[in-house]
């Protein structure tokens, strides 16, 4: 059975920390639809992660409104879950020990019956199978790999059907051919489970592989600078990387980042300064 997932609504959201020059959030709109798959993306300081952390609960804002289903985002929710860039799991619990974790706490066993227990019990064992970890259920974390512990981290998140799951650049210590089994089985559970993924990376190509809509946001004042729907089928395969389409929506991603971020200017100088540098030599 898959929980129905939940869309979220951004309108108007102003964030800005103390001290800092410019805002963190400056009058962001969007909405991502139940079962979208949406990835931000853009240069280090345009308020991704903020963003991010500001839908899961985690942080707040100073204007505007936000909802999750229609209701406002006022703090952390069993609807939302996270998954975070380090892996965060509990060293003295083994991997079965970790996913069952949230199953644990007082929110989820309140009035809970014995069918409920098989259940949680059940779909830990389909967790294991779906991330490949049935042969080390009963490992430590310290005895995995880094992209095993990401998958347990990612089971944990699903244990308890979350309509939203929301993912903080999870793969970003992994080298790259973890990345593509780990880009291939997060698509396969977004089919599966069907809720609604937000995810955040700088990697455009990680973007654009993953994403229905890549979301590119600038900095000084972090905003959303443009939304690009992404021209590729919802099942893709690591070939598509290859085609005109994401080549193309690649270039546009990353010419766009590069002019927000100062970045070209900053290069253009840089050649002026090289010029300058030969004729004075000469």
């Amino acid at each position: 059975m898959t929980t129905p997932s939940l869309g979220i609504h951004c309108q108007g959201l102003y964030k800005t920390y103390p001290g800092a020059s410019a805002p963190a959030l400056n009058n962001v709109n969007l909405t991502i639809e139940p079962n979208e798959f949406v990835v931000f993306v853009g240069a280090s300081g345009c308020g991704k992660s903020t963003l991010l952390r500001t839908i899961a609960g985690l942080e707040g804002f100073d204007q505007g409104t936000l909802t999750a289903g229609g209701q406002p985002i006022t703090g952390p929710s069993l609807d939302r879950a996270m998954v975070f860039q380090h892996y965060s799991l509990y060293p003295w619990l083994t991997v079965l020990d970790n996913i069952k974790f949230c199953r644990q706490l007082a929110a989820h066993t309140d009035g809970r019956t014995s069918g409920d227990v098989a259940d949680a019990e059940g779909r830990a064992d389909a967790l294991l199978r779906l991330m490949g970890l049935t042969h080390v259920a009963r490992h430590y974390p310290s005895q995995l790999s880094g992209g095993m512990q990401q998958r347990v981290a990612i089971a944990r998140a699903l244990m308890s059907r979350p309509p939203i799951i929301l993912m903080d650049e999870p793969f970003g210590a992994l080298d790259a051919q973890t990345r593509e089994v780990m880009h291939d089985l997060i698509k396969h559970v977004h089919r599966l489970e069907r809720s609604t993924i937000v995810f955040v990376t700088h990697d455009v190509e990680e973007a654009i592989y993953l994403g229905d809509r890549v979301v590119l946001m600038a900095p000084r004042p972090g905003r959303i600078d443009s939304v690009h729907t992404v021209p590729l089928p919802g099942q893709r395969t690591q070939d598509m990387k290859l085609s005109p389409e994401f080549l193309g929506l690649k270039r546009t991603l990353l010419d766009r980042i590069r002019e927000t971020s100062g970045m070209k200017t900053d290069l253009d100088l840089l050649d002026k300064l090289s010029r300058s540098s030969d004729l004075f030599q000469a």
